[in-house]
């Protein structure tokens, strides 16, 4: 075979080789994230437990959007309002923290829109006494959200940063987690129950593309094959 044919074959099945290698990792990945969604899934519509007494890396992976239920009294003049975009527009999102008996815990009550991010414009909503709160564990959002980074000083807030937010209000030492409070019976702001779950899955579709691309290698191999058998 010449020289300027052996070159381009051997890239041709080199790459088909590497796309192969992708195609299969795709296809890894795709039971990984479908077993999640289960898992996932079982928690949320599981019956509520109490949120996990000790907190480490391998109690964090099983422990978020497990059902919780806690009971204590909110601290309504240490509320932050973190920016949310959701399916009732754009707004905040309402975190305040819950001192029970033995810890506090930062607890996302809901959305509100702008013309009720004062707490006076939504007296109903601030609860005093002894309150249960029912929702989702989930876990700290350090930092920022893409592209815009929490600002303490000047109290803006784009992500749910519990210790940060912990620090800024200076309510102590928090769990490392906050709650998304489920939706009141009693209506009014914030509403709660607006968390989505969803996991984006688009591996089956990567997987596709690289073995179709292996292929394509495959044939140009094939064609350069020929066309030295024909020379």
């Amino acid at each position: 075979m010449r020289r300027r044919a052996a070159l381009p074959l051997a890239a041709a099945i080199l790459a088909a080789v590497l796309f192969v290698a992708l195609g299969v990792w795709q296809v890894e990945r795709r039971a990984w994230k479908l077993d999640l969604i289960a898992r996932v899934d079982a928690r949320v519509h599981a019956a509520p437990v109490d949120p996990p007494a000790i907190w480490n890396a391998g109690v964090a992976r099983e422990a978020e959007y497990r059902h919780v239920r806690v009971t204590g009294r909110f601290l309504h003049d240490r509320e932050t309002l973190v920016r949310a975009l959701t399916e009732r527009g754009g707004g905040f999102w309402v975190l305040t923290p819950l001192r029970t008996a033995g810890s506090t815990i930062l607890v996302n009550r809901g959305f509100v829109p702008p013309d009720r991010k004062a707490a006076a414009s939504r007296p109903a909503g601030q609860v005093e006494g002894a309150v249960t709160v029912t929702g989702l564990l989930r876990l700290s959002e350090p930092g920022g959200a893409f592209l815009r980074s929490n600002d303490p000083a000047a109290d803006r807030w784009y992500a749910r940063d519990v210790a940060a937010i912990a620090r800024a209000r200076r309510v102590g030492r928090v769990a490392p987690y906050f709650i998304d409070a489920a939706a009141s019976p009693s209506g009014g702001y914030p509403v709660g129950g607006l968390t989505v779950v969803s996991f984006r899955n688009t591996h089956l579709i990567y997987a596709l593309t690289w073995f179709g691309l292996a292929v394509v290698s495959l044939v140009g191999a094939v064609a350069i094959l020929r066309s030295e058998r024909r020379g």
